[in-house]
């Protein structure tokens, strides 16, 4: 299989028939010289273009412009001594094969220009030879002309079809790749939370069991209903319907700080004005995600939430008064930071974490004007 170029062209089988009839009309022309050392002279020249044109097709790098060269000067000398200009479009069809953008205009212009300096020449040399075939000779000007540059587009646009089908292939990995990312996300902030908060109310329940038995059933009920909550959620996000509220959210952390026995305040008014449903479940996940790495890590025992609005952005600020994540056992750039990170990058927001008797992690999303005044009456 030859990497860089094809000897015939491809479909139409009339081309195959037509390249034939090129490669036996040299002889016509040599066997009508007068003498016969010239005919020799002339199927040796022929037969070296052939072998030239060969070693072009396995030639690489720098020798196949060789090996090109060889054949532009055996056309200059075919015209020359026998009036055979076809061998040509031979060369032609061989150049505009070549897939280098240099070498194609290179070896493109030295070969028009050869071939035209080698017709001129031929007509002050022997007129009477090239005359008669005057009409032939300005076809395969022609199509030395053309034939490259058809050629050559017709490479790159194959080229380009298989990149853009490459392409094609790489953006449907990627974005099943992306899917999978996404549902690794919401199953890690959604049953995350949920499941901690069972093993904490758990735990609550083992411990009031002797101590105060209906306090202990109480928990186990609410563990059921957290547990039909998880599979609530679960089912909605393999449907992708959900929309989370901040305000739904804050009661179910509410719940979850309860079960971990640690103290939440809660400053701001949760409800945003005019705020998109995908920055909402945006931070309502990232909310989630923040006070169960506090339950989980922090070790402390009071967390503070504060909610912040003005003209050109959304703030929620938390806050615990634990040991903080340089002292803690979590990684700061986990599974649950860098999906908070992710998640607030799609809305343009961000997730700066200071550590001051404790941590606080300040989300901050811009506010986007969707729509102006009066744009409704305008629609």
């Amino acid at each position: 299989m030859l990497n860089w170029f094809s000897i015939f062209p491809k479909s139409p089988w009339l081309s195959i028939y037509a390249w034939v009839i090129f490669c036996l009309l040299p002889f016509f022309f040599i066997f009508r010289a007068s003498s016969r050392f010239e005919i020799a002279i002339g199927i040796a020249i022929l037969l070296l273009y052939f072998i030239s044109y060969r070693f072009s097709h396995s030639a690489n790098n720098g020798l196949v412009y060789m090996w090109v060269s060889f054949e532009i000067l055996i056309n200059v000398g075919m015209t020359l001594l026998f009036g055979y200009v076809y061998l040509s479009l031979f060369t032609a069809f061989f150049i505009g094969n070549i897939r280098n953008t240099v070498g194609f205009y290179i070896m493109y212009g030295l070969h028009i220009a050869f071939t035209i300096g080698a017709i001129v020449a031929g007509f002050f040399i022997e007129v009477e030879l090239f005359l008669p075939q005057i009409h032939f000779i300005i076809s395969s000007v022609i199509g030395t002309v053309l034939l490259p540059f058809n050629l050559y587009n017709w490479n790159k646009r194959e080229k380009l079809a298989g990149q853009l089908e490459s392409a094609k292939e790489r953006i449907s990995e990627l974005s099943v790749y992306e899917e999978r990312q996404r549902i690794a996300r919401d199953l890690h902030d959604t049953l995350g939370q949920k499941l901690s908060m069972i093993g904490l109310k758990s735990d609550l329940a083992a411990r009031l069991v002797e101590k105060d038995p209906k306090a202990a059933v109480a928990e186990l009920k609410d563990i059921r209903q957290t547990a039909s909550i998880a599979l609530k959620e679960v089912r909605e996000l393999v449907a992708d319907m959900r929309t989370v509220k901040l305000c739904d959210e804050l009661v179910r952390i509410q719940q979850i700080l309860n079960a971990a026995e640690m103290e939440l305040t809660i400053e701001g008014n949760p409800n945003f004005d005019k705020i998109p449903t995908i920055v909402e479940n945006v931070l309502s996940m990232c909310l989630k995600e923040a006070v169960n790495n506090i339950v989980k890590h922090s070790c402390g025992t009071k967390c503070k939430i504060k909610f912040i609005q003005n003209e050109n952005e959304l703030k929620i600020k938390i806050a615990d008064n634990g040991v903080g994540l340089s002292t803690s056992k979590a990684k700061p750039a986990g599974n649950g930071l860098n999906g908070m990170r992710e998640r607030l990058e799609f809305v343009n927001g961000n997730l700066e974490i200071t550590e001051q008797n404790g941590t606080e992690l300040d989300i901050t999303v811009p506010i986007v004007i969707t729509h102006q005044k009066g744009s409704d009456q305008n629609d």
